[in-house]
Formats: C-alpha cells, structure tokens, sequence
C-alpha cells in the first residue's frame, strides 16, 4: 500500500484487499493452471566445479528465530523444499527491513563463480539506462 496514500484510503484499500483475499494465490498450490516447471529453478555449474560449503555464520538469537520463522514460512508454502544431502551451502544473510521485517538473502558468492558465463552477456544496467534516456 502506497505511503502517498492518507490513513483513511490505507485503511480502505486494506479492507479491500482482507475482503477480497480469496483472489489471490497464497502459494504455489494456490495456482493449479501454472506448470511447476515454470517456477522451478535449476541450477547449471561448471562439470569440474567443486562444491563449496560455507562455514556456519552465527546469527544473534532474536535474528535466528526471526529467520527461523521466516523459513517455517517459506516451506508451509512450498517456496522452499528440504533437502537432505546438499552439495553447495551458502549462509543467509538476513536484512532488516526499515519496517521491522526480516529480508532473507542468500550468499551465493562461491556458486556464482561456479557457473558457466554467458556467451552473450546482457548490458550493465547504467549502459541501459543510458540507452533509454530520453525516450518514451
């Protein structure tokens, strides 16, 4: 909801969107007409690329149960998924949002040096920017 909004149309867009909840997809269940593969990610890494786990970071107790919780979240809904023998562990970096929120980010540093480059690499997004300056 729009922070240019006053406090009346918040709250009134707010009831809106509580009446109306049922029109919106929750998780992936939610979305029967939308093949799984579409939101499946697979991975592609260098044949010879060795596997890397990073060392546990230590999180302090409030931001681990935070994060705990987020991912309780993320697995009710099946955004995530368990695994049981995992090749590359990257730690999660979790942001603080300005309202309270917990942002979870992954540490991909060592598998991104482990995927195959792009033959044909997009443009810096400052050269793209650049390109469409001006235009409408």
């Amino acid at each position: 909801i729009g922070q240019s909004l006053d406090a009346t149309e918040q709250e009134a867009f707010t009831s809106f969107l509580r009446d109306h909840s049922d029109a919106f997809a929750w998780s992936y269940v939610d979305m029967p007409g939308i093949d799984p593969k579409i939101m499946v990610h697979n991975i592609v890494t260098i044949p010879d690329a060795k596997p890397i786990k990073q060392k546990l970071w230590k999180m302090h107790p409030r931001i681990a149960l935070l994060v705990k919780e987020e991912l309780q979240c993320l697995l009710l809904v099946s955004f995530i998924l368990p695994i049981d023998y995992p090749q590359w562990i990257s730690n999660i970096v979790p942001i603080m949002k300005v309202t309270g929120g917990l942002c979870i980010c992954i540490d991909f540093h060592d598998l991104n040096l482990a995927c195959p480059k792009d033959d044909f690499p997009l443009p810096g997004i400052d050269q793209l920017v650049d390109l469409t300056a001006g235009h409408e």
